[in-house]
């Protein structure tokens, strides 16, 4: 070979290592940009969760909020409905229907013949009625004032 072929042979092999130093410094650089990357798109994806997360627990809330409020609101039409099935049947009758003795037994409710047909002690009533709100236990114990049945 001639010394021409050897330099430009040495000369190429140094261009080379020093485009390999190169190559291995991008990817170096390249593998750290990917990590801080990667941190940084799971921070944005967990703050992300965490927004749609509490977006659903509010929402969630709202419903539960607003199930409470009709099982109150039907909860109370029924005790209000039962004492307006208890008035109009105690018109023609001097007795409460079997299952309304019997539901009020349950609720610790003893029942005591009046002059005028069935009384019951507000206090015992309370007690039947606690899982109503207090709007809902006035109504309930007007209503059956009315018709007679509360002492």
């Amino acid at each position: 070979m001639r010394e021409n072929d050897v330099v430009d042979l040495v000369e190429a092999t140094e261009r080379l290592e020093a485009v390999a130093e190169a190559l291995e410094v991008a990817a170096e650089r390249l593998a750290t940009e990917r990590v801080v990357m990667a941190a940084e798109a799971e921070e944005r994806v967990g703050r992300i969760v965490a927004t749609v997360e509490s977006a659903r627990e509010a929402e969630l809330e709202q419903k539960l909020a607003a199930a409470e409020a009709k099982i109150a609101e039907l909860t109370a039409g029924a005790a209000v409905q039962a004492a307006a099935t208890v008035v109009s049947q105690s018109a023609g009758r001097k007795t409460l229907p079997a299952g309304m003795v019997s539901m009020l037994a349950k609720q610790g409710v003893s029942l005591e013949l009046a002059a005028g047909g069935v009384a019951i002690e507000a206090g015992a009533l309370d007690g039947a009625l606690a899982s109503l709100s207090i709007e809902q236990r006035i109504a309930v114990k007007a209503e059956m004032r009315r018709a007679g049945l509360l002492g």
